[in-house]
């Protein structure tokens, strides 16, 4: 095994880290750390920043995030088919066709129960 053939692995993998690492760690140290009611109000998340961690709060986030996850990966599946589509020809299409028909059927499901109403 020789070293020289993984240093660009081990170069890549030390810039990215890098590129990762670097600005949170000097924002850290060199930003202002002067927290006020305004940063600290809710803004997102619907409740207090700094309440008890084990208060109920509104479902419809936990259902929201597992349809964003959902739908995400689904769509993450379109990558390496939309790369090798001219390898797996005509059936990897119509497969794929498929699939994306079983998406939509399930999205419009969950649009027509409402699941994506916010009120």
């Amino acid at each position: 095994m020789n070293l020289a053939q993984y240093l660009p692995v081990l170069l890549f993998i030390l810039i990215g880290l890098l590129v990762g690492v670097a600005p949170q760690v000097l924002g850290h140290l060199l930003g202002p750390n002067k927290p006020d009611d305004e940063k600290n109000s809710p803004y997102e998340c619907g409740f207090e920043a700094f309440e008890d961690a084990r208060m109920q709060f509104d479902v419809r986030y936990y259902l929201v995030a597992i349809l964003f996850i959902l739908f995400d990966l689904e769509i993450a599946f379109l990558f390496p088919w939309a790369i090798a589509l001219k390898e797996i020809g005509f059936i990897g299409y119509i497969s794929m066709m498929i699939f994306l028909g079983i998406l939509v059927v399930g999205f419009a499901y969950e649009w027509k129960k409402g699941a994506l109403d916010w009120e």
